[in-house]
C-alpha cells in the first residue's frame, strides 16, 4: 500500500459511518450487499440507479480497494449550457486542431465555485439537498445575465466575469460552502478570487493570436442557461494519467490488466521506471483492477473523462431564450446528458469564421545519417574481411536492411544512425503528444528518408495504419551527390521486405529515371514546385489532417517558399541556408479557409537540440600518463 494512501485511510476510517436514508439504498441492500460498499457504488455512479449501482459492483467485484474507506472528492462548478456551450465547445475542438492540446482541454468549460473537497458517501445527498436549497433561495438574486470580457496573456485565455455580477456569485459559493461544512462535516472552501472561464491555459506563446482570433469568434451574449453543477473524482487518482483503451487486451500473464476498448485506466509516471518497454501499470476505472497492458493499446484521455455528475441546480436568466425544443436536455445524476450534449454540439460544427484552417503541410528534414557521425567511409568501418556487416559503434545501426545488389550502394544511400532512429521517434512522440492528426506521409527515396518516416510514424502509433508514399521528386539536388550518380535506391520489394510500411500502389509523380545528375538549380527548383503542387492535389482539400513531408535539408526551402508564394533563393543563399538545417529540422505550413492561400506557422512541436558525443578510447585518455 503506497504510503499516501495509507496516510487517507487513516483519516477516514475513525469517521462515523452513518445510514443513508436514500431509496436506493434499501433494494441494494436486500440484495445482499454491505451497506458501505452499497453506498460507494451509488457515489461512483452519481445515484443515478439501482442497476447501474449494481453493474457498478459487478465489474468491481475483484477490486482489491472495495472494502477501503476513502470518500470521493467533489467540486461545485457553473457551467454554461445551450448555443453558448456549444460556441466553447467547438472552440474547444479547433483550438486543440490548431494549436494543439493545452490544459484548459482538461476539462469541460466552467467557472469554478468551491474546488475540490470530501464529503463521506452517507452524507453526499446533504449536499444535494444544500445544493437545491442554496439554489432557490438566490434564484431571484441570480444576475439576468452575465457579462464576459475575453482576456488574454502569454499564458492564459479567457472570459472574465464583471464584478458586480462576480459578487453574487461568490455568495452563492459561500452560502454552499458554509451548510455544507456545518451539515455534511465537510471542509468545502468557495472560490473567492477573480470569476473565470478558461478558454485556454499553458500554450504555446505563439499560439496566442491564433487562439484569439479564434476566441473572437464566440459570441459571449449567446443564450444560455447557468447551471451550478456538483461532480465528483476518485482522489487517489488525482496526479495519475488518464489514458483510454483503443482495442481490447486479454491478459496472458497473471500479472497483466484485462481492458475492453473505451476503458479509462490511471497511469501514475512515477510507477514506469521499472516497467518493460512498450508497457505500463495502471489501474482500471471501470473494474477497479490493476496491472500491465501494452501502452500502443491507448491513447491520452482528458482528466474529467473520469469524473461523476451528481446534481445540478438550473438559474433561469434572461438570455434563456431557445425554446423547449432547444433546450439542452435535463441533465441526469451521472452526466449522461452533459456528455451527451456534449457530443451533439461537437457534430453540429461550429462555423469560425475567417480562421479555421484546411490542412497543414510538415517538411521535416531526416534524421542523423551514419555518414554525418562516422564520414563517407562508414561502411569500410563495419565491415570485415569477408565483406559482413557488424557493429563497430553503438551508434552504427545494429543490422542492415537487405538488398540485392551490392552492399557498397550503401555508401551512397546510406542508412540512419541509431540516434537519428531515435530522434525520428521522438519527434514523432512529440507529435502524437501535441495530438497531430497526420493523414498523408511522402519521403524521398533516399534510405535514411525512408527510415526517418518509418520511426516518425511508430512514435505517432501509426505504422501499419498509415503508409508512406515514396517519391523520387523530393530526393535532393543531385548536384551535391559526391558520386556525381544518382544513388542506386532500394526497390519497393526490398523495402516491403525489410518491413517499411511504404504504400506499394503508389506510383511517383517523379520516376527515378528522370533524376538527372548535377542538375542545375533551376531545374531542381522546378521539380520541388512540380512534387509539392502534385502532392497538394493529391492530398484532398476536405480533409484537415497534415500532410507530412520527409526529405532532405533542401526540401525545408524549395518546397515551402513555393508553397508560400515565395520566390526562390539565389543558389549560393541557398546552399548557406541548407548548411543550418539540422537533422528533423521541420517547417510548417497550414492553408487558409477564406483564399486557400499557405501561410508559414511555428510548427506544432519543439525543436531537437542536443550535443555532441565523441568516440572514446579509455587506453588513450585513461592510461595515458
Amino acid at each position: 500500500m503506497a504510503v499516501a494512501e495509507a496516510q487517507l485511510y487513516a483519516k477516514v476510517s475513525s469517521k462515523h459511518q452513518g445510514r443513508s436514508s436514500s431509496a436506493l439504498l434499501e433494494p441494494l441492500l436486500a440484495k445482499g450487499f454491505p451497506a458501505h460498499i452499497a453506498q460507494k457504488a451509488l457515489v461512483a455512479t452519481g445515484q443515478k440507479s439501482i442497476e447501474d449501482a449494481v453493474k457498478w459492483l459487478h465489474s468491481h467485484c475483484n477490486d482489491p480497494s472495495l472494502d477501503d474507506p476513502i470518500p470521493q472528492e467533489y467540486a461545485l462548478y457553473l457551467c454554461p449550457t445551450g448555443r453558448l456551450h456549444s460556441r466553447l465547445q467547438g472552440f474547444w475542438k479547433e483550438s486543440r486542431r490548431q494549436c494543439g492540446k493545452n490544459r484548459a482541454h482538461e476539462v469541460f468549460p466552467h467557472v469554478t465555485l468551491c474546488d475540490f473537497f470530501t464529503c463521506e458517501d452517507q452524507k453526499v445527498e446533504l449536499l444535494y439537498d444544500i445544493l437545491k436549497r442554496v439554489g432557490d433561495s438566490f434564484s431571484q438574486s441570480f444576475p439576468s445575465t452575465i457579462s464576459l470580457t475575453l482576456h488574454a496573456s502569454p499564458s492564459y485565455l479567457g472570459f472574465f466575469i464583471d464584478d458586480r455580477q462576480a459578487n453574487v456569485l461568490k455568495q452563492f459559493a459561500v452560502a454552499f460552502s458554509s451548510e455544507a461544512s456545518a451539515l455534511a462535516d465537510c471542509h468545502v472552501k468557495p472560490s473567492l478570487k477573480q470569476f473565470h472561464l478558461t478558454l485556454a491555459h499553458r500554450f504555446y506563446p505563439h499560439h496566442q493570436k491564433t487562439l484569439e482570433q479564434l476566441a473572437k469568434c464566440i459570441n459571449p451574449g449567446e443564450p444560455c442557461q447557468w447551471v451550478a453543477a456538483l461532480y465528483s473524482r476518485d482522489m487517489r487518482f488525482v496526479h495519475y494519467q488518464t489514458r483510454r483503451a483503443l482495442f481490447q487486451y486479454k491478459p496472458q500473464n497473471i500479472d497483466e490488466l484485462l481492458i475492453n476498448a473505451g476503458d479509462l485506466i490511471y497511469v501514475d509516471p512515477r510507477q514506469q521506471s521499472d516497467v518493460s518497454e512498450g508497457w505500463v501499470i495502471g489501474t482500471s476505472h471501470r473494474t477497479g483492477c490493476r496491472g500491465f497492458l501494452p501502452e500502443n493499446y491507448t491513447e491520452k484521455a482528458h482528466e474529467a473523462d473520469t469524473w461523476v455528475r451528481h446534481r445540478e441546480y438550473a438559474f433561469e436568466t434572461s438570455s434563456t431564450s431557445f425554446t423547449k425544443n432547444e433546450k439542452e436536455p435535463s441533465v441526469k445524476p451521472n452526466g449522461e446528458a452533459h456528455n451527451l450534449s456534449m457530443a451533439r454540439s461537437v457534430t453540429n460544427v461550429l462555423s469560425l469564421q475567417n480562421t479555421a484552417l484546411h490542412r497543414g503541410v510538415l517538411v521535416m528534414c531526416h534524421g542523423e545519417r551514419v555518414d554525418q557521425v562516422f564520414g563517407k567511409s562508414w561502411l569500410q568501418q563495419c565491415l570485415t574481411a569477408d565483406g559482413k556487416y557488424y557493429r563497430a559503434d553503438l551508434n552504427f545501426p545494429s543490422s542492415l536492411p537487405r538488398r540485392k545488389d551490392s552492399m557498397k550502394q550503401f555508401e551512397c544511400d546510406p542508412p540512419l544512425s541509431c540516434c537519428g532512429i531515435f530522434q525520428s521517434r521522438l519527434i514523432g512522440e512529440a507529435l502524437l503528444d501535441q495530438e497531430v492528426t497526420v493523414s498523408y506521409v511522402y519521403s524521398s527515396p533516399a534510405l535514411h528518408c525512408v527510415q526517418t518516416a518509418q520511426h516518425v510514424l511508430q512514435g505517432l502509433k501509426l505504422n501499419q495504419k498509415v503508409r508512406f508514399r515514396v517519391e523520387p521528386g523530393l530526393f535532393e539536388w543531385t548536384k551535391w551527390e559526391a558520386s556525381r550518380a544518382i544513388p542506386v535506391f532500394m526497390t519497393a520489394a526490398e523495402l516491403v521486405e525489410a518491413s517499411y510500411d511504404i504504400d506499394t500502389s503508389y506510383r511517383g509523380n517523379f520516376p527515378l529515371s528522370s533524376l538527372v545528375p548535377s542538375e542545375s538549380y533551376e531545374d531542381y527548383v522546378s521539380r520541388s514546385s512540380a512534387v509539392i503542387k502534385q502532392i497538394i492535389r493529391a492530398c484532398p482539400s476536405k480533409g484537415r489532417g497534415v500532410i507530412l513531408i520527409v526529405g532532405h535539408g533542401s526540401s525545408l526551402a524549395s518546397l515551402t517558399r513555393v508553397l508560400t508564394g515565395l520566390p526562390s533563393r539565389d543558389s549560393a543563399d541557398f546552399a548557406q541556408m541548407v548548411r543550418k538545417i539540422p537533422s528533423l529540422g521541420m517547417c510548417f505550413c497550414e492553408e487558409q479557409k477564406e483564399d486557400s492561400k499557405w501561410q508559414m506557422v511555428n510548427p506544432p512541436v519543439k525543436t531537437l537540440t542536443h550535443g555532441a558525443n565523441a568516440a572514446f578510447n579509455w587506453r588513450n585518455t585513461i592510461m595515458e600518463d
